[in-house]
């Protein structure tokens, strides 16, 4: 008998060379079970660069043997769906003999997942990170949509949001089956705290400051703060100045430093982590943001509206959970993290381990798993 189960992870989203950091957390969850079990991933995307209707990749990434396959653009729905399942079924030949699937986007990527489980008695189970299903934000779906929905999450054997919340809204939203929670994953090998030096106090923000993430609304309030307390340092990353500029300079800083920087590479983003002092997110809606997990990691505060399951995996004493929308309140527990003793580096970092570290998620999706493969007999 194999001490290895093969794994075909089937994604909607995932890096590739389209979307260079698109699903990175799925990535990030592939490579954690890979600890555990062999894992293959399946991924379809447009790209407008095409020059033939299908193009496919192949290539081991990070141990993660990965078949991509490109789809040329079109405008018509019917030749997208029917290049789509052409380049499934491809892709479907290239895959090394799996055990089980992992499904990451319940639509249109499910009907592949349903497609093995009837067809080749291939259990399945969801790993569900969109916040869509949030029941602010729940967009409309045809009558169609909502019975291939209901369809999928019927016959996995497990549906796995990476919190309570994105589970409730999406029974809330009519999506029955076996939901079980399961967060997302942090290298807590390379996110480590740092003992830092005595520098000016640093903020750190880390989004792709879309309208959700509120960035006007956090300058506001970083310059009632540098009116308060006078000099200090806010770094803005993962989007560049452009969209920004002329708020900022509306805004006359003359002790703060702001500083937008455009998206790093991992290995740089744990480094500005370290050496911040607490991160902010400021959001409207949220599931659970890899960011404040990483902070976590590395031992820095945290500071973010109460949206989404964000309170799910947030101890008491790790940093300040606030009011969506409210500045005055932001401004307030900025000043707090500068005074109030909070938990120490340590005591951060090891709950990031035993709940976010690849060795954990791996344990809990094996588990999940073998489970599935025995309810299938």
């Amino acid at each position: 008998m194999r001490n290895k189960l093969n794994v075909l992870f089937i994604c909607g989203w995932y890096p590739s060379r389209v979307l260079t950091n698109n699903g990175d957390f799925i990535q990030r969850h592939a490579e954690a079970v890979s600890l555990k079990q062999n894992v293959s991933v399946l991924h379809i995307i447009t790209d407008e660069n095409c020059t033939k209707n299908i193009e496919f990749t192949s290539k081991k990434t990070n141990g993660i043997q990965t078949h991509i396959a490109y789809v040329k653009k079109t405008n018509s729905r019917v030749v997208k769906l029917i290049q789509f399942c052409r380049a499934y079924l491809i892709l479907l030949k290239k895959v090394k003999p799996f055990d089980v699937v992992h499904l990451h986007e319940l639509y249109p990527f499910g009907l592949f997942a349903l497609h093995l489980k009837w067809l080749q008695k291939k259990p399945f189970l969801i790993s569900e990170h969109w916040s869509g299903y949030l029941t602010p934000k729940l967009k409309n779906r045809t009558f169609f949509q909502k019975i291939i929905l209901n369809l999928i999450t019927k016959n996995a054997s497990f549906i796995c949001p990476v919190t309570q919340n994105l589970a409730d809204s999406m029974q809330h939203f009519g999506l029955k089956g076996n939901y079980i929670p399961v967060p997302n994953v942090v290298d807590t090998k390379l996110f480590l705290p740092k003992k830092k030096e005595e520098n000016e106090f640093t903020i750190i923000h880390i989004s792709n400051m879309v309208p959700l993430k509120n960035v006007p609304q956090m300058l506001q309030v970083a310059k009632k703060l540098e009116i308060e307390i006078g000099a200090f340092t806010w770094k803005f990353i993962g989007e560049k100045i452009d969209g920004f500029s002329s708020l900022i300079k509306d805004l006359q800083f003359k002790t703060a430093n702001i500083h937008f920087i455009n998206h790093i590479a991992h290995k740089e983003l744990v480094k500005e982590i370290q050496n911040a002092n607490v991160l902010v997110l400021f959001s409207d809606y949220e599931s659970l943001p890899c960011v404040i997990l990483e902070a976590f990691s590395c031992g820095i505060p945290v500071i973010s509206t109460d949206v989404g399951g964000i309170k799910e995996y947030f101890p008491h004493n790790f940093g300040f959970l606030i009011e969506t929308g409210n500045k005055n309140e932001l401004l307030e527990k900025i000043k707090q993290t500068q005074q109030q003793k909070l938990a120490t580096s340590k005591e951060m970092h090891a709950y990031a381990k035993s709940n976010f570290s690849k060795e954990a998620i791996a344990t809990i999706f094996s588990d999940l798993y073998n489970k599935a493969l025995k309810l299938k007999y």
